[in-house]
């Protein structure tokens, strides 16, 4: 057996924590099952949770041969086959089933490609699976782990309560189980490490560990780069990136006062909507090419305009028509962890959620620019 297998104290977290990156519950065997083995097998790998309702309640299921082969059948079936591995839990009448990153991808079955998508499994377009093909063997860098770091000495205890209380997720003595669980680390060769996903997260330093990660912020002086009224480089988490760049923007851009029917108290209103902005940002940290050397996140406020940069462009796979319709994940890991704490309300409805906001406030349209 090469899996790890699940204790019961490492059970209760994962029912607390619910569904992710590397986690599904499914309450019985059904036809989907194949459809979750292959979206696993082209992602990182997972667990399948066999028992499990849609709130997180066990249901239990009833072990048999005819059932274990079923789920075997179903894997082998898939193109090329999905290698698993299944434990059982008798205790709490759970299956686990145990699939590794494949190392034939891309795997698909009778339905089609799939790829692991935050907490939902994604089918793959044509261009999807192209540009797959194509990017295979290049660096994924949310799960690539740091095993130049020692993940105790680096870890910001602060910084991983803070997130916690954002999930609703309550703090466990077992920590690595926790940090793993999450999409944070994993072990390699007996030894657990934080993997990107947890240096941006929960690091101490972050911008130590990864360069590049700073947020950079400026105001400039009329409609050109001419003259910098005031600069702030950013070097916090990934989240306490996203709200100090909120404060730099509604520091420096205008407010108007309304008074309501509703209200007699005066209400402060931004005169770019805040909802557009923080999309804009989250968008930034969570989509930018961490692999691009050289390049950060850019806000900068001009007299006529704010313009918010991050690099790498579209990922592969999205054409400029689909951008803001559907989610092609170029950091599929941090997008779940942003979701988990609600940065993220649905994967691929953050664009739309800014031109609502901009033409509700009767501001002028969000320009966007692609880059290469």
């Amino acid at each position: 057996m090469i899996y790890r297998k699940t204790t019961p104290e490492e059970l209760d977290l994962i029912l607390e924590e619910g569904e992710g990156y590397t986690l599904e519950f499914k309450q019985n065997v059904n036809a989907d099952l194949t459809k979750e083995l292959v979206a696993f097998a082209n992602a990182s790998g997972g667990r399948i949770f066999i028992g499990v309702d849609d709130n997180n309640q066990i249901t239990g299921c009833k072990f048999s041969n005819a059932l274990f082969s079923k789920i075997e059948t179903m894997a082998a079936s898939c193109d090329p086959p999905v290698t698993i591995f299944i434990e059982k839990l008798p205790d709490k009448k759970l299956m686990v089933i145990h699939v590794p990153e494949g190392a034939n991808r891309p795997h698909r079955c009778t339905k089609g490609f799939y790829l692991r998508n935050g907490a939902s499994s994604q089918k793959m377009s044509t261009a999807d699976i192209t540009a797959f093909i194509q990017s295979e063997g290049k660096v994924r860098f949310d799960q690539q782990l740091r095993m130049d770091l020692n993940w105790k000495e680096v870890l910001d205890p602060s910084r991983l309560e803070h997130f916690l209380s954002l999930t609703g997720i309550t703090q466990k003595s077992d920590t690595a189980n926790l940090l793993r669980n999450l999409g944070a680390g994993d072990e390699k060769e007996g030894r657990f490490y934080l993997n990107q996903t947890g240096i941006l997260f929960f690091a101490k330093d972050p911008a130590l560990r990864q360069p590049f990660v700073n947020v950079i912020c400026a105001l400039f002086k009329g409609t050109t780069k001419a003259y910098i009224l005031d600069r702030k480089e950013l070097a916090g988490n990934i989240l306490e990136n996203v709200e100090d760049a909120l404060l730099f923007l509604q520091k420096h851009l205008q407010l108007r006062w309304e008074i309501t029917k509703d209200s007699l108290r005066r209400q402060e209103i931004l005169e770019l909507p805040e909802v557009a902005l923080r999309e804009a940002m989250v968008n930034a940290v969570c989509h930018r090419d961490y692999l691009e050397q050289g390049a950060q996140v850019m806000v900068e406020i001009f007299d006529d305009r704010v313009e918010i940069h991050n690099p790498g462009g579209l990922p592969k796979g999205l054409p400029e028509k689909d951008f803001g319709k559907r989610s092609v994940c170029r950091n599929p890991n941090i997008a779940a962890l942003l979701l988990r704490c609600d940065y993220i309300e649905k994967m691929g409805t953050g664009i739309e959620r800014i031109y609502a906001a901009l033409k509700n406030e009767n501001c002028p349209p969000v320009k966007i620019e692609y880059t290469t």
